[in-house]
C-alpha cells in the first residue's frame, strides 16, 4: 500500500487549495482582474479533475478492504461470490486509476488549452515543395474539419506550379495547441513530381510551425508605435479587387528581453475584403508572434532536461517522411511507421499524434519521478 499511500497524500494535499481556488473565483476583486481570474479557472478545472479522480480511487480502495472483509469473515457462498467480483473490478481498476491520476498531478503544458497559429512554408525543392507545402494544408484543413475545429487563412504566398511558398492560417478550438504542436519542425516527402519527366523519386520538403495563439494580456504592445501600411488586395474576387486598398500591413520595433537587440516585425494581412478586420488579425499575429519568441525561453529550458523532446523538440529538425512510392509514413521522434498514406494525407492523423501524445506523457512522468 506504501504507493497507494503516496499517491493518496499527493491527492490529500491538493483538497485545500481546491478549496481555497472554489472561493476565490467568486471573489469580484479576482473577477475583475481579468489575467489572475482566468488563470484561476484553468487551475479550478484541472484540480476538479483531481477531486473527481480522488474520489473515485477512494471507493476503489474501499471497496478492496471491504470485500476483502466479506471474502475472509462471510459464511454464504453467495455472498463470497459477490466479493470477489468486486474485489476483482476494483483491483483492475485500480492500477488504471493510479496511470490516470499519476497524469493529472504532473503538470501540464500551460499554453495547451490554447488557439494556434499554422505557419507552412514550401522548403528545399522548388515547385515540388509548394505542392507539398500545399499538400500539407489540405491535410490539417480535413484534420481540422474532422475535429469541428475553425481553421481560417491569415496570409498565403502561391508557388508558381501550384501549392504555396508560405500559408499562414489560424485555427480555433478546444485544445488545439495541445493537439497540433507535435506537428512543427521538418516534413520530408518522397515521391516523383507532377513537374518531373524522367520517373524519378525526388526528395523535397516543407517546414510546419504550430505557435500558441497570445491573448491579448499576454504581451504589452505600444500600439501607438506601430506604423501602418494599407495596400490593394491582389488576386482572384469580385468587383473592388484593386480598387479597395484592404490589405494591412503592420511595422514594430521590438526588443527582444533575452538579446536585447531591437528588431523590426513586419505582418502583412490580405485575409478579408475588410480593412478594420485585417488590422485585428495582424495585430493578433504580432502578439502571437511576440508571445512565441518570449515563451521559447520556456520552451528550451524544457528542451535542455529533456532527450527526445517530443513536442518541444528543434523546429528545424526533421520529424516526419512522407514515402509515396511506398505509401509510408515514418515519424522519426518515436520510430512509427504506418502504411496507409493516402488516409494520412486525407486528414486521418490522430493515431499519430495519439502515439506522440503517449511518447511525451511517458517523458513527462519519467521526469517528475511520480
Amino acid at each position: 500500500m506504501a504507493e497507494n499511500n503516496t499517491i493518496l497524500e499527493k491527492l490529500d494535499g491538493l483538497v485545500a487549495r481546491f478549496e481555497e481556488v472554489s472561493t476565490l473565483i467568486t471573489d469580484p476583486a479576482v473577477i475583475a482582474d481579468q489575467k489572475r481570474y482566468v488563470k484561476l479557472t484553468k487551475e479550478y478545472k484541472e484540480l476538479g479533475d483531481l477531486m473527481e479522480a480522488r474520489k473515485e480511487y477512494m471507493q476503489v480502495l474501499g471497496g478492496i478492504e471491504e470485500a476483502k472483509e466479506i471474502i475472509a469473515n462471510e459464511t454464504d457462498p453467495e455472498m463470497r461470490e459477490m466479493a470477489r467480483e468486486e474485489l476483482d473490478a476494483c483491483q483492475k481498476r485500480q492500477p488504471e486509476l493510479e496511470e490516470q491520476i499519476k497524469l493529472l498531478l504532473v503538470p501540464a503544458d500551460p499554453q495547451d488549452g490554447r488557439n494556434a497559429i499554422l505557419e507552412i512554408r514550401g522548403g528545399t525543392g522548388g515547385d515540388e515543395a509548394a505542392i507539398f507545402a500545399g499538400d500539407l494544408f489540405r491535410m490539417y484543413s480535413k484534420y481540422c474539419d474532422i475535429k469541428g475545429w475553425r481553421l481560417e487563412v491569415s496570409s498565403a504566398n502561391e508557388g508558381a506550379a501550384g501549392g504555396f511558398k508560405e500559408i499562414v492560417c489560424s485555427v480555433t478550438g478546444d485544445n488545439v495547441y495541445g493537439t497540433l504542436k507535435y506537428e512543427s519542425g521538418v516534413h520530408r516527402v518522397q515521391r516523383v513530381p507532377a513537374t518531373e519527366t524522367q520517373g524519378r523519386v525526388h526528395t523535397s520538403a516543407a517546414s510546419v510551425a504550430v505557435l500558441p495563439e497570445a491573448e491579448e494580456f499576454d504581451v504589452v504592445i505600444n500600439e501607438g508605435e506601430i506604423k501602418w501600411d494599407t495596400f490593394r488586395s491582389g488576386g482572384a474576387g469580385g468587383q473592388n479587387v484593386n480598387k479597395v486598398e484592404s490589405g494591412v500591413r503592420l511595422r514594430y520595433n521590438w526588443k527582444n528581453p533575452l538579446t536585447g537587440v531591437v528588431e523590426e516585425i513586419l505582418i502583412e494581412c490580405t485575409e478579408t475584403r475588410d480593412q478594420p478586420k485585417n488590422k485585428e488579425r495582424a495585430l493578433s499575429r504580432l502578439r502571437t508572434f511576440i508571445y512565441d519568441k518570449e515563451h521559447q525561453k520556456y520552451i528550451d529550458d524544457i528542451a535542455s532536461k529533456r532527450k527526445t523532446m517530443v513536442s518541444t523538440g528543434d523546429r528545424s529538425a526533421k520529424i516526419r517522411t512522407y514515402n509515396y512510392p511506398q505509401g509510408r509514413i515514418t515519424d522519426h521522434r518515436i520510430n512509427y511507421t504506418i502504411y496507409n498514406l493516402a488516409a494520412f494525407m486525407d486528414g486521418d492523423i490522430q493515431d499519430c499524434i495519439d502515439h506522440l501524445i503517449v511518447a511525451e506523457n511517458a517523458e513527462r512522468l519519467k521526469e517528475s519521478e511520480l
